[in-house]
C-alpha cells in the first residue's frame, strides 16, 4: 500500500520534479532537502520523496520541517527502481532530477542543468561534477563504461560526453522517461542508471556533464560500501556485489548493439568466474563464491530467455551505430585499475 501526503504551497507549474529515493535517511535528508530549498536561479521546482518502509523517522522528520515537500509512503521495501518509478509517474515538472537522499546539490546546480538542456537539439540525460561529502574532492565528471560495463570515472573537464551518470544526480526530459520505460523494476537497486543511460545511448540520445556547478555526495552511505580510499581499500558488502555483477551482465547482455555481444559476453563470464574462484580461494570464504559470483552467474542463466527477449525489442529500435555507442567506452579493465591502487577489496 502507498500513501502520499500532499505538499503545501507547490508551484503550480514546476519547471523540475526533483525526486528523492529515500530508505532509513533522518540523518541525511535535511541536507538534501536544504540544498534543494535553497537553489538560486528563479526556476520553480517541486520536490517528491518516496520513503520506502524506513523504521528510523525519516517520515515525522519530512512532516514536521518540510510540509512544502510531497512524499510518497511505502508500507513496503519496493528497492530504488520502484521508488523512482512511482515518484516519476506522479511528477508534474518538464524535467526530472534523480537525487540521492545521501547527496546535496550546489546552489546554481538547478539552473546550470536547466541552461545546459537548452542548448541541446535533442535533450538528453545531464549530470553534475560529483565531489567527495567529506574532502569536496573531484569524484567523477560522469562516467565511462569499461568492456565489461564497469563504470570508470571521466576526470577529464574537457570531455562531456560519457557513457553514464549514476542516479545520485540524473537530470532528464519527463517526456523521455516515460519514452525510455524508466528503471526496469526487474533489476531491482543497482545499475538500474547504467541500464537507463545504455538505453538512451542506443536511441540516439546523448548523455553529458555539464562543465560548472557540481554536487556533493556521501559515496555509500544509501546502499552500504563500496566507497574507496587509500587508506582503508575498497569496502563493500555480499549484497552490492551479488546485486552488481548480476545487473551489469544483464545490462551487458541487453544493451550491446551487434553480435560483439557473444564473445564479449563469453569472456566476461568466464572472467566472473574466475575472479571469484580467486577472492574464495584468497580470503578463505566460501560465501564469496555461494553469495556472490555463482549466485550471480546462475541468476544470469536462469533469467536468459527474458534477457535475449529484452536484447531483442531494444536492438530491433537501435538508432545508434556501434561506433557511436562505443565512443565512450575505455579499453581498460577498471577492475585492474582498482586491484592496483586499493588492493583486493573488503566484503562483509
Amino acid at each position: 500500500m502507498v500513501q502520499h501526503l500532499p505538499a503545501l504551497n507547490r508551484p503550480a507549474t514546476p519547471v523540475c520534479s526533483v525526486c528523492i529515493a529515500n530508505y532509513n535517511g533522518e540523518a541525511l535528508l535535511a541536507d538534501c532537502v536544504e540544498s534543494v530549498l535553497r537553489q538560486e536561479g528563479g526556476i520553480a521546482v517541486e520536490i517528491i520523496v518516496h520513503d520506502d518502509a524506513s523504521d528510523d523517522a525519516s517520515v515525522d522528520l519530512l512532516r514536521r520541517l518540510y510540509p512544502q515537500v510531497e512524499v510518497i509512503v511505502s508500507d513496503e521495501n519496493v528497492g530504488f527502481c520502484v521508488a523512482n518509478n512511482r515518484m516519476v509517474e506522479h511528477a508534474r515538472g518538464t524535467f526530472v532530477l534523480l537525487l540521492n537522499n545521501d547527496a546535496a546539490l550546489d546552489l546554481d546546480a538547478v539552473s546550470t542543468l536547466a541552461a545546459a538542456t537548452m542548448t541541446q537539439d535533442r535533450p538528453g540525460i545531464l549530470t553534475l561534477p560529483q565531489r567527495d561529502w567529506e574532502s569536496n574532492e573531484l569524484v567523477d565528471r560522469g562516467c565511462l563504461l569499461d568492456p565489461f560495463y564497469n563504470p570508470t570515472p571521466n576526470m577529464d573537464p574537457a570531455r562531456s560526453e560519457v557513457a553514464m551518470t549514476i542516479g545520485a544526480c540524473l537530470w532528464m526530459p519527463r517526456a523521455l522517461w516515460q519514452q525510455l520505460g524508466g528503471f526496469p523494476e526487474w533489476l531491482g537497486s543497482i545499475a538500474e542508471d547504467l541500464y537507463l543511460c545504455c538505453v538512451a545511448r542506443l536511441d540516439g540520445y546523448s548523455v553529458k556533464v555539464t562543465r560548472s556547478s557540481g554536487y556533493r555526495h556521501r559515496q555509500g552511505a544509501s546502499f552500504g560500501g563500496n566507497r574507496a580510499s587509500i587508506r582503508e581499500g575498497l569496502r563493500t558488502t555480499f549484497r552490492r556485489r551479488y546485486l552488481s555483477e548480476r545487473n551489469k551482465t544483464a545490462v551487458m547482455l541487453v544493451c550491446t548493439p551487434t553480435a560483439i555481444i557473444w564473445p564479449l559476453l563469453l569472456t566476461h563470464l568466464v572472467l566472473l568466474a574466475l575472479e571469484g574462484a580467486t577472492l574464495t580461494v584468497i580470503k578463505r570464504d566460501g560465501h564469496i563464491w555461494t553469495r556472490i559470483y555463482g549466485a550471480a552467474i546462475a541468476h544470469f542463466f536462469r533469467d536468459l530467455g527474458r534477457l535475449t527477449k529484452q536484447r531483442k525489442v531494444l536492438q530491433n529500435s537501435q538508432k545508434s551505430t556501434l561506433r557511436q555507442y562505443l565512443s565512450c567506452f575505455s579499453p581498460i579493465p577498471r577492475k585492474l585499475a582498482l586491484l592496483a591502487r586499493y588492493g583486493i577489496p573488503g566484503i562483509r
